[in-house]
């Protein structure tokens, strides 16, 4: 079959394309439209259909509309409660009305596309496909959480035979992501957008409010969980935008991480117990929590767990696609890399950089000379092979700079325009990991579990190393990343050290870089030193 995934409905508009049960393609449209997450100032701009991504998609296979078997919408307007408790009034009945509308949208844009092809799969269970049969070991248990569906707001199951068997679910208005969402806006942060910020500051925290919260966001015995309105003023007042942190906001943070990792644990506990599974994949906007993941990972009784790298509302595209692409009998291969959306030539990059009148060279080893660049303790925005699909940069769309100068942390949060609390990542040669990082699993390639470094090496990369001792890393291997793990060896060569700085190619509020173009403005507007595209090398002068 031939299937192409929307997701339209909350936020992160997104396509992907499924061709015989193999991924082919999958990009979130905000990085064509330049709207991070899709939004708007109105709310239902959120809803708009990713027009551009699906065309790319198409494009990416040789395929018209009229080609596709399927479309799937990760979205069952059926599923929907417009009168629940956990809706708004205002924008529910609209939201229904568009999912259901949305066959007819998509055809003002595709004019030859058939109404007929067209199918609504539930949301979490296109969250639960996104993972559960992408996932690189077969059968296994899955676990769903997130802010919200139709009408539920988590689900467990297990995949057997490509088969979904749904265990239990959360109903609305309980939810674990809406009250981390709550918490990330009281916090003066953006809903549905910076809940990474929250797990950021909790590690300058006590969880000194975690028994009152406990009270209100409770385990279940069936695998479920209860979520009580939680009046966050009681534990501090809203912070505005633009107020300094404190002590206190840090212990706020602390203790709505710790509430939400303890659930997270009970549950999948219970799920082990009901499936007996050696193994589990997560998906959702929560699993995106790489601190939680790496707790679950070391005290649940599972071996193996997988998280879907774009966990969030954008992988219910290709969810959406591999669950009605299962369920047409395709047999669905592993997800076997995250780099799935734009990729340009040599000549398509070097014909941007002649247009925009810029000097650059090809060097006869890129690889060496970015090597020597990170070494002098330049930044370099780099910006090879596809672009990511999900919301972590993977060599492909990053920044990178020497980890081993500890004011790099603020050098690089300065040129981001992000808070200083904030960590930066690094990424490292996969068989030289072990020596610096234990604790989380290696490899590690999508930036989804925190690592403890080794005490030894704290020192030595403190840029880093965050405030708890941990790093979220990526381990890259030549046979994904060449020119990346070329660049890796060569600036150990020159350092001793096997591994560099890696943080989105982005500055704050805007998504990360897709195109030539994208990456030319982003290195005009940023005090970025050096810009590694395709084979080409970009000075600053």
């Amino acid at each position: 079959m031939r299937v192409l995934g929307i997701n339209a409905v909350f936020h992160d508009p997104s396509a992907a394309l499924v061709v015989d049960g193999r991924i082919v393609a999958a990009a979130e449209e905000e990085r064509f439209s330049r709207r991070k997450h899709g939004k708007r100032p109105v709310p239902f701009a959120a809803w708009e259909l990713p027009e551009q991504a699906a065309a790319w998609c198409l494009q990416q296979a040789g395929l018209s509309i009229t080609d596709i078997d399927a479309v799937a919408y990760s979205y069952d307007p059926a599923r929907a409660d417009d009168d629940g408790p956990a809706t708004d009034p205002v924008w529910e009945h609209l939201r229904t009305h568009f999912a259901q509308r949305a066959p007819y949208f998509l055809r003002s844009v595709f004019p030859d596309f058939d109404v007929s092809a067209f199918q609504h799969v539930r949301h979490h269970v296109a969250h639960a496909a996104s993972a559960g049969l992408a996932a690189p070991f077969g059968d296994c248990a899955v676990l769903v959480t997130d802010g919200r569906g139709e009408s539920t707001s988590a689900l467990a199951g297990e995949y057997r035979d490509g088969k979904l068997d749904v265990l239990s679910e959360v109903a609305l208005p309980h939810s674990l992501g809406l009250f981390y969402e709550d918490a990330t806006e009281h916090l003066g942060f953006t809903r549905s957008s910076d809940e990474y910020k929250v797990m950021a500051l909790a590690s300058y925290g006590s969880p000194r409010f975690a028994p009152e919260l406990r009270l209100r966001v409770q385990y279940l015995a069936d695998g479920t969980f209860q979520t009580e309105h939680v009046d966050f003023g009681h534990f501090l007042p809203r912070r505005a935008r633009g107020d300094e942190f404190t002590a206190k906001h840090a212990d706020f943070a602390a203790s709505v991480q710790l509430v939400t990792e303890e659930v997270l644990l009970r549950m999948c506990k219970w799920l082990h117990h009901r499936t007996g599974a050696r193994n589990l994949a997560m998906a959702g906007g929560v699993a995106l929590n790489c601190v939680a993941n790496t707790r679950v990972l070391d005290e649940s009784p599972f071996d193996n767990i997988w998280v879907q790298p774009a966990a969030g509302d954008a992988g219910t595209a290709l969810g959406a696609a591999l669950a009605v692409a299962a369920e047409g009998g395709d047999a669905i291969e592993p997800m076997r890399t995250a780099a799935l959306g734009r990729g340009f030539t040599d000549a398509e990059i070097e014909a941007v950089l002649q247009r925009a009148k810029i000097r650059y060279e090809r060097p006869d080893d890129l690889a060496h000379a970015v090597a020597e660049c990170l070494a002098d303790n330049a930044i370099v925005g780099w910006f090879q092979g596809q672009a990511e699909f999900g919301p972590r940069a993977l060599g492909q769309r990053s920044l990178l700079a020497h980890p081993g100068y500890s004011d790099n942390l603020e050098r690089l949060n300065d040129v981001k325009g992000r808070e200083q609390f904030r960590p930066i990542a690094p990424m490292v040669l996969a068989d030289r990991a072990s020596r610096i990082f234990s604790r989380g699993p290696l490899p590690s390639p999508y930036m989804l579990f925190v690592h403890d470094v080794d005490p030894d090496w704290r020192h030595r990369i403190p840029a880093v190393t965050h405030v708890d001792g941990t790093a979220r890393i990526q381990t890259v291997s030549a046979a994904e990343h060449p020119v990346l793990a070329r660049t890796l060896e060569q600036f150990e060569a020159l350092t001793g050290l096997p591994t560099v700085v890696n943080t989105s190619f982005n500055t704050a509020g805007r998504p990360i870089v897709d195109s030539p173009r994208d990456a030319l403005e982003c290195f005009g507007a940023s005090p970025i030193d050096v810009l590694a595209i395709g084979p080409f090398l970009v000075r600053r002068p």
